[in-house]
């Protein structure tokens, strides 16, 4: 991939390039059931309230941590590319676009789910749900950082030789 002479900025001081910022702001909105749950275990006394506040039934709280284990495996993915080890996560590191669009595809059929069982009346949570959905649509399809980042991981010299 050529980069623009604007692009120094993405890479780091070993001439890979940086994870992009909006990347981490996806796998948070994604996994934000996970996000929610350890931010439960920081309350002392009532774990389960904060819960309730943002997933008032039980099954879509779980189902939310379902659907966010992916975006977890896709942070996991994202700390060994910095490390740049273990080699056998590079292949599956190559399919993150694609993991990360199945994710957001799953995120549109939750948040239909959700739409039919409200039965389609306006409501702000999901509202907002549905236009981050979009916007990571957008990203995840228009980005150039997240493209330059997911292509950069490939065999180095020393290890094609070995």
């Amino acid at each position: 991939m050529m980069f623009n002479i604007e692009d120094v900025h993405w890479l780091d001081d070993h001439g890979h390039v940086r994870p992009p910022l909006m990347l981490y702001l996806l796998l948070l909105f994604l996994a934000r059931g996970w996000a929610i749950f350890v931010m439960s275990l920081t309350i002392a006394s009532d774990r389960a309230e904060l819960v309730k506040l943002f997933y008032p039934e039980k099954v879509d709280f779980l189902t939310a941590l379902a659907a966010g284990s992916g975006a977890v495996l896709v942070f996991c993915l994202t700390i060994a590319e910095r490390r740049r080890k273990p080699l056998w996560c590079r292949g599956v590191f190559s399919a993150i676009r694609m993991l990360l669009a199945a994710l957001l595809g799953l995120e549109a059929v939750l948040l239909f789910t959700r739409l039919s069982h409200a039965h389609f009346l306006f409501e702000w949570p999901m509202a907002l749900d549905g236009l981050l959905l979009f916007w990571s649509a957008l990203y995840l399809h228009r980005s150039r950082h997240l493209k330059a980042y997911v292509a950069d991981w490939q065999p180095s010299v020393e290890t094609a030789n070995k």
